[in-house]
């Protein structure tokens, strides 16, 4: 078995950040998002990966060869973002021997049970309930629970079950085969092949899915959505105890990383900071700080802050008389 991974994104529901660090690599309960997916995957046996890039290729292909040395891996250039199911036709030499292949979209955090699918002996699409399945491929079932159809962001949807970015497909050669069939002949959803419309093709030819329902997923593309995670991992894995910083309160649940230098300073609860951070005066709240951040005199609240970013707030010296009402609230959003 081996497993795909898109990353060939250029994340611009993220940006700023994203204009210099891939969002797959942005941190997250402590570590980046891809490595989330890679650690679920070899903790159940897969240890033979693809890796599809694209733009600030580099960096992901840099951070993934020195932090798993031991993972056989291969990285292939998908040079034009043409969509899911193009990022899966570029790499197809290296699955076509294979007897079943794991796609897992590189921007995403699933709570799932992965043994239990891997195990089965069908094709598996991950779903989700969701509140608005229109900007999602979504999952319809028959009259006794078979999936019959997946249809790529439908306008008028017949279901609110969305395919949530992981795929375990035991027919390799039906899906290179309906891949190669779209992209030939040019069928594309709103300009792009997506893996759903090459999935609709397998259903049509007879391919059996079964769907997993996902405890949680995490669809980290948006700001809001990378702070929810971030807190929701941070609560799952506990306390961590960290040497006393000067004059400082540790809020839990936090993460800090490496060679942080922190005084005079609130920290938490639900903020994760990079390695060789330093934060001085500051009072940190539900936010993600990315290494080699400098941060001082300040309040930041719902904030993603990126690597080498530096914020020094202001330092307000004041006589007040009786009966006064300053409000400093506008200047502080963040």
């Amino acid at each position: 078995m081996k497993a795909i991974i898109p990353v060939a994104g250029a994340g611009t529901r993220l940006r700023p950040l994203t204009y210099t660090q891939p969002k797959p690599l942005i941190p997250v309960g402590g570590k980046p998002i891809i490595s989330y997916i890679i650690d679920q995957l070899v903790g159940e046996g897969i240890k033979d990966f693809v890796f599809v890039i694209g733009y600030l290729g580099e960096k992901i292909k840099n951070y993934v060869e020195s932090t798993y040395p031991d993972l056989k891996k291969e990285f292939v250039l998908q040079e034009k973002r043409l969509g899911s199911a193009h990022a899966i036709w570029v790499a197809r030499e290296f699955i076509e021997s294979t007897d079943e292949v794991v796609v897992f979209f590189g921007d995403t955090i699933l709570d799932f049970n992965v043994k239990k699918v891997l195990e089965d002996p069908y094709s598996i699409l991950a779903a989700k309930k969701v509140k608005d399945p229109r900007q999602f491929g979504v999952v319809e079932y028959d009259d006794v629970g078979k999936v019959k159809k997946v249809v790529e962001k439908p306008k008028i949807p017949k279901s609110d079950l969305a395919m949530v970015g992981f795929y375990k497909i035991k027919e390799v050669d039906r899906l290179l085969g309906a891949l190669e069939f779209n992209i030939n002949n040019d069928i594309r959803t709103e300009g792009e092949f997506p893996l759903t419309d090459a999935l609709m093709r397998m259903i049509e030819e007879g391919v059996e899915f079964k769907t997993t329902i996902v405890d949680n997923w995490f669809n980290c593309g948006k700001k809001e959505v990378l702070l929810e995670t971030n807190a929701m991992i941070l609560d799952k894995e506990g306390l961590t105890d960290y040497p006393p910083y000067e004059n400082t309160i540790i809020i839990h649940p936090v993460r800090i990383g490496k060679n942080c230098k922190i005084s005079n300073s609130i920290i938490g609860p639900h903020v994760t900071v990079g390695n060789n951070v330093s934060i001085h005066r500051a009072i940190l709240k539900n936010s993600i700080i990315g290494n080699y951040a400098a941060i001082n005199e300040i309040i930041l609240q719902n904030s993603v802050v990126g690597n080498d970013a530096a914020i020094t707030g202001m330092r307000q010296s004041l006589n007040i008389g009786d009966n006064t009402e300053i409000d400093f609230s506008h200047s502080q959003k963040t």
